[in-house]
């Protein structure tokens, strides 16, 4: 009851009219508009037109390259190992941070935030200077025959860095405004902790945490600088998406680096309209 007093209380206050006047919000409209259209649309139509200057037969011969096939599964590899070890860990540091008072909880609420404000090619250096092979592991690593930098697993790691807070993010905010009324009327009906959390919190908290999953899954596929500094850029193994991209630019084939880029143009576009339908179907269920 108390969430849904507080959903309505929010939707009352965005819904308020403004008082400026019919010119201001003109003016804003024209900006946000134009910055739109210059920043997101017309990089977004260039990409699109470059990548088909050359007909359909040459878009088709580009994407169904070994190369980038490679890439693409690469790509959909790291996303598949890190988009559910993110949810794990999102939904537990949320849990943790909004259900229990506990020493060190500031400590570890900013701590999540350490992705956002790190370079991610600082984060890449960081992952070679513990795993590479004259890192502080790296030589019991070569000893044990395990190889990190310069692999796969090495690109795993980084991409984990970077995408760990976009779920835990989405989710913290939203079960602080839940409150822990219905989890504790599960537990004095005789339910225990993961009964609740199946039965109760899950639930509650499904279409945030399916919000969060999106932009987590988002910034792997479209992850770059960290990613680079641990992959060697070895062609069919160790090239993710925007990485095989960067090669081809750098070779000048730019019809073929511009089809692969149109590619990850799609699934953003793909990803806004996912993040669209969440917050239709949230919204909806908020006016409940």
């Amino acid at each position: 009851m108390d969430s849904k007093f507080s959903r309505q209380q929010n939707r009352i206050a965005y819904e308020s009219p403004v008082t400026e006047s019919k010119v201001v919000k003109v003016l804003f409209v024209i900006i946000v508009y134009g910055f739109l259209l210059l920043f997101l649309l017309m990089p977004l139509v260039a990409v699109l037109m470059k990548a088909f200057e050359k007909g359909w037969d040459s878009y088709l011969l580009a994407i169904s390259h070994p190369d980038t096939l490679s890439a693409i599964k690469l790509t959909m590899f790291i996303v598949v190992i890190t988009l559910p070890l993110q949810t794990i860990f999102g939904i537990s540091a949320a849990w943790l941070i909004t259900k229990f008072d506990f020493r060190g909880k500031s400590l570890l609420t900013t701590v999540i935030d350490l992705p956002f404000a790190v370079s991610p090619v600082i984060a890449g250096l960081v992952f070679v200077l513990l795993f590479g092979s004259n890192g502080l592991l790296g030589q019991w690593l070569l000893e044990h025959g395990l190889k990190v930098i310069y692999s796969v697993p090495g690109m795993v790691l980084a991409t984990i860095f970077v995408t760990f807070p976009f779920i835990a993010r989405e989710l913290i905010p939203f079960m602080q405004n839940e409150g822990i009324h219905e989890e504790e009327a599960s537990l004095t009906l005789g339910a225990n902790g993961w009964k609740t959390f199946f039965l109760v919190t899950l639930p509650n908290i499904k279409w945030a945490l399916f919000y969060g999953a999106i932009l987590a899954g988002a910034r792997a596929i479209g992850e770059f600088g960290a990613v680079s500094v641990v992959s060697g850029h070895i062609r069919g193994m160790t090239n993710t998406m925007p990485l095989h991209i960067e090669i081809l630019y750098n070779e000048y084939q730019f019809q073929a680096a511009f089809a692969v880029a149109s590619l990850m143009a799609f699934v953003a576009v793909i990803t806004l309209i996912l993040k669209h339908t969440v917050q239709h179907f949230d919204h909806r269920l908020g006016k409940r």
